[in-house]
Parts: C-alpha cells; structure tokens; sequence
C-alpha cells in the first residue's frame, strides 16, 4: 500500500506580506482562499490560482518588522525556485511586461522546456515552464 497524496501546497516566508500579495495576487492572479483573519496585513495567507496553491507566512509578527530583511533571512531565497507549469510561456512574458515587470525574453532550456523566469519581491525564482515544440 502507498499513501495517496491529493495536493503540494509549498509554505514561503515573505517579508512584507502586502508587497507579496500584490505580487502573486495582483499580477499573477492568485486569489486568496484563506488568511489569519487581517486581509493583506495577515501574517499568514492561502493563495490559489486553478490547480495551484501557495502559502505565504510573514517572517516576523507584527510590531516587531525590520526596516529591511536581514540577509541571513534571505539569502537562501535565490536557490528557491517554484516551477509552474504553463502552456503559453509566450503569452505569459507578453502579460507579465504588461504589469510592469522587467524581464528576460523566455528561453529552451537545454532539456526542452520552454521558461520565463521571474523573481518575486522576496528573491524567490519562480520559472512559468512547458514541454517546449521548438528545436
């Protein structure tokens, strides 16, 4: 017997919630299902968009919120990378460069998958990624 898991829904630690909400909420079109119970000063919130969740959980609690992240709190967030499939990579840079971001052009990657990568406002990767047909 195995043990049947029905869904993955990865926890990130954000430094500045509103700032994370605008982002995956406001420009990626995540909507939120649930949160601690203040909106987007919340410490903690669900988001999902179709078949993909995420939490994001505030580092710090409130009152007691840095100026800035401290490095030490962050510096892994570069080697973080959250891949969401996407069938219309090209659809997706033309949308995104739409919200304002700046952004390299998508790539074939040397195993055939077809990315745009992005960062998040916490440094997290997130590459938007499908079986590319060009050769």
């Amino acid at each position: 017997m195995s043990i049947k898991i029905t869904y993955l829904t990865p926890l990130i630690q954000v430094f500045n919630m509103p700032r994370s909400l605008a982002f995956y909420r406001d420009i990626l079109g995540f909507e939120v299902v649930m949160d601690s119970g203040s909106g987007d000063d919340s410490s903690w919130v669900w988001i999902r968009k179709d078949d993909c969740s995420l939490m994001l959980n505030d580092q710090y609690e409130p009152g007691s919120v840095p100026d800035a992240p401290p490095t030490g709190r962050v510096r892994w967030h570069d080697d973080t990378a959250l891949f969401m499939g996407c069938e219309d990579i090209d659809g997706a840079y033309v949308y995104l460069l739409g919200k304002g971001l700046s952004l390299e052009p998508p790539h074939v990657a040397s195993y055939g998958m077809k990315q745009l990568n992005v960062k998040d406002p916490d440094g997290y990767n997130i590459c938007f990624q499908w079986q590319s047909e060009e050769t």
